[in-house]
């Protein structure tokens, strides 16, 4: 069974068509969190990922903010302006959708959250050092988050005392052998220096892990955000994938 991931959304629907126009056949969806936040489309992203089958979505931080289950002042200026954007423009059904949204899921050696096992909606893994304490707080061989927008793995050692961080190749496939933390990295806004929407495939037969990359038209969206008012960073940030 082929399952595509992705990540960290945060309204931008030209990269998320994108994606699921690159991403080909495909059996079933992991969607991490963070549909919402520094986007100019947040009501076409939450109607796209409902109209897709065997999707299981999961709750991210903005999202969490714009339901009002995260204090704003967690926020830096540019993010909490978003959410107070989100919240005025989201349709009823489309917040109703993410009013439901589930914090963490099991699904077969799989374990998803957008944060972290230890905190599945708000801690960033960022290191090997905060990879080294979460290993403890899941069961099975994998888990995969988002949040960070940086595609990594951080794999367990043969000693069972150490953390291994491998960056993933954008075009390379990995077997999954180790228990491992796994990141797809951001759909809507990169943060590894490549402006290119990521996503992945996970392969539950043979636990192949392939990494996935595709442009998008940035521009576009960036006029869009400026003329949604949004703040202008969210724009700028997109072109060099930051």
């Amino acid at each position: 069974m082929k399952v595509l991931i992705m990540s960290d959304i945060h309204g931008n629907y030209t990269a998320l068509d994108a994606v699921l126009k690159d991403a080909g056949k495909f059996d079933k969806v992991w969607c991490l969190g963070d549909l919402l936040g520094y986007g100019p489309d947040p009501n076409e992203c939450v109607k796209r990922i409902k109209s897709l089958k065997n999707c299981t979505c999961l709750l991210g931080n903005h999202d969490a903010a714009v339901i009002g289950r995260m204090d704003l002042e967690a926020f830096n200026r540019d993010a909490r302006l978003s959410v107070e954007w989100n919240q005025r423009i989201l349709k009823p059904e489309h917040l109703e959708f993410i009013q439901n949204l589930p914090e963490k899921l099991v699904d077969g050696d799989m374990t998803l959250v957008h944060g972290s096992p230890r905190n599945p909606v708000w801690e960033y893994i960022l290191d090997w050092q905060i990879a080294m304490y979460n290993f403890e707080f899941f069961d099975t061989d994998f888990c995969i988050v988002g949040h960070t927008h940086i595609p990594v793995v951080f794999e367990m050692t043969e000693d069972d005392s150490n953390y291994h961080l491998e960056i993933l190749n954008p075009t390379g496939a990995v077997v999954l052998q180790k228990r491992s933390i796994i990141n797809p990295g951001s759909v809507g806004q990169p943060r590894d220096r490549d402006s290119r929407a990521a996503f992945a495939i996970y392969d539950t037969d043979t636990r192949e892990w392939t990494p996935r990359r595709v442009e998008y038209d940035i521009s576009s969206v960036q006029k869009r955000i400026v003329q949604a008012g949004l703040p202008e960073r969210n724009s700028v940030r997109l072109m060099d994938g930051w």
